[in-house]
């Protein structure tokens, strides 16, 4: 059988299973390409941020992953273009050839236009960015113990989360929980009452995608943390330390984390017909992009209308990447075949927020919901068995259980890179 040459870009959710289920078929010659080189687990980014977990803990090297596969290579280097007609690819490092491509790129942060924001907020969509904003509330509260300017003080100790999903939840429950326990002690300078955490989102309802039972609870459990929720304010600048809403609230503060949107990585190369909304890539009910022979995309960036049960699109959620990826392995080696492919069709596994230590909701299939304690405990379970490797697994774990036991942590570094001179 002739060996095929698969080109993913992305090695997220979607790129990584997709590798790693292709390279069981010796047909295929893989090449996964990435602008990082390693992989890592956005859902506990902010845990990172916050300084619970250490950044190898939610991270792994394609390399060292890749090591016993001998069909699948690694490609460090940022996608350019796409040359169809040529079944080619460029990145910034190199040029690859393919018989089949597969976009796996995932999503950016969206500032819906507002370049104030996009330059002066901090994302939460990296693992730079959350070394950036440990960083950052660390040293502001240095600079807090520092100042006599009480004006200077409270925009310091001020942070402002924009928008209410599972990310902007839990990193501001994890900082109001920090806030009440930790800081406390690390800083006995400040007074407990001058940090403020404030969530905003532009919508009536925090987790807008989860039942109404769940948006209640959650919204009891954040404001018992002290937390200033404000719903129907949408953020329309941040300068000048300034965070201004659209309804004409203002909020100073040095710190406006950014969780309230996101937009499909750039293709360029693919026709714009082939973009819908927020960028997502159109595809068939194979995944195979619109108008295209052998250019595929899976995961986040894609926008599919052909399941039955999601006319509308599937949700950007890890599940949708994790099955499209198995389904997509699947149809490629039926197509080696030459047998029948099988067309997509999401399971939904439910979904879950955290909200702090013992706080967490969570709604299964079936009109089944938790709350709390056994909530809490599902979502550990689950984030902790969907890390990539054992090892992660392990560390994790013990973060975790130093942290419930002690209501506390010892990764709280302010570790600064600048380029050389």
């Amino acid at each position: 059988m002739e060996t095929k040459r698969v080109i993913i870009v992305g090695g997220g959710f979607a790129g990584i299973n997709l590798a790693q289920k292709l390279s069981k078929n010796k047909t295929f010659e893989i090449t996964l390409v990435d602008k990082n080189n390693y992989n890592f687990f956005p859902p506990l980014l902010y845990q990172v941020a916050t300084g619970f977990l250490e950044a190898s803990n939610i991270s792994y090297p394609f390399r060292k992953f890749f090591q016993d596969k001998n069909n699948l290579r690694f490609s460090l280097g940022e996608f350019k273009r796409v040359i169809p007609e040529l079944n080619k690819i460029e990145t910034d490092s190199c040029e690859l050839f393919y018989d089949y491509l597969v976009f796996a790129t995932g999503t950016e942060s969206n500032f819906f236009g507002m370049e104030n924001v996009k330059k002066n907020s901090v994302p939460m969509k990296t693992v730079q960015d959350a070394l950036v904003l440990r960083n950052h509330v660390l040293m502001n509260k240095e600079k807090a113990t520092r100042t006599s300017d009480e004006l200077e003080r409270k925009k310091l100790l001020t942070i402002v989360v924009a928008g209410a999903g599972p990310t902007g939840v839990e990193v501001s429950g994890m900082l109001a929980e920090m806030n009440r326990s930790i800081f406390k002690k690390d800083y006995p300078e400040l007074k407990r009452e001058e940090a403020q955490v404030y969530l905003v989102d532009a919508l009536p309802v925090v987790l807008n995608p989860m039942t109404k039972k769940s948006q209640e609870q959650t919204l009891h459990k954040l404001k018992g943390l002290g937390i200033n929720v404000l719903l129907n304010h949408a953020v329309k600048d941040y300068v000048d330390d300034v965070v201004t809403f659209d309804n004409g609230n203002t909020i100073e503060t040095k710190t406006l984390i950014w969780t309230s949107g996101v937009t499909a990585t750039n293709l360029e190369g693919l026709p714009k017909e082939v973009l819908g909304k927020g960028k997502r890539v159109m595809v068939d009910g194979y995944n195979l992009v619109n108008g295209m022979r052998n250019i595929y995309a899976i995961g986040d960036i894609c926008f599919m209308t052909a399941d039955e049960k999601f006319p509308q699109g599937h949700p950007q959620l890890a599940q949708v990447a994790i099955q499209q990826a198995k389904n997509l392995s699947e149809n490629l080696e039926r197509i080696a075949e030459k047998k029948e492919q099988k067309l997509f069709s999401y399971t939904d596994k439910g979904t879950m927020a955290i909200i702090g230590v013992n706080k967490a909701v969570a709604d299964l299939p079936g009109n089944i919901h938790f709350k709390g304690f056994i909530a809490y405990f599902m979502w550990l379970f689950v984030h902790l068995f969907s890390l990539i490797r054992y090892r992660n697994q392990v560390k994790t774990f013990y973060n975790w259980l130093v942290a419930f036991f002690t209501r506390d942590q010892s990764l709280r570094f302010i570790i600064e890179t600048k380029p050389d001179k």
